[in-house]
């Protein structure tokens, strides 16, 4: 799946770890049904929730107008209890 970039390792992102919550940047064009059903695919899991905001893109100069681009959006996913998704855990863990 191109559309979702990669997860997020911020140290707001591995606190809402214990929350069963994982943060990943994606496309900006992707639905939200489309973005669940993928990490239901992929990883196994259930997915209860779903947040998201637009991140500020770089800024293109044309003249002397500033433009803003959005490259891509971030999701925060709440898993039900019980599932996980454990290469993300334990990959974060160890560094």
């Amino acid at each position: 799946m191109d559309g979702i970039k990669y997860a997020v390792f911020t140290n707001k992102s591995i606190q809402l770890f214990e929350k069963n919550q994982y943060t990943f940047n994606v496309e900006s064009g992707l639905t939200r049904t489309e973005i669940k059903q993928w990490v239901e695919l992929f990883f196994g899991v259930k997915v209860i929730a779903m947040n998201s905001h637009r991140l500020p893109g770089k800024g293109k100069r044309t003249g002397r107008i500033m433009e803003h681009i959005m490259h891509y959006r971030r999701m925060i996913i709440t898993l039900q209890p019980g599932y996980s998704i454990l290469p993300l855990r334990k990959r974060n863990l160890n560094t």
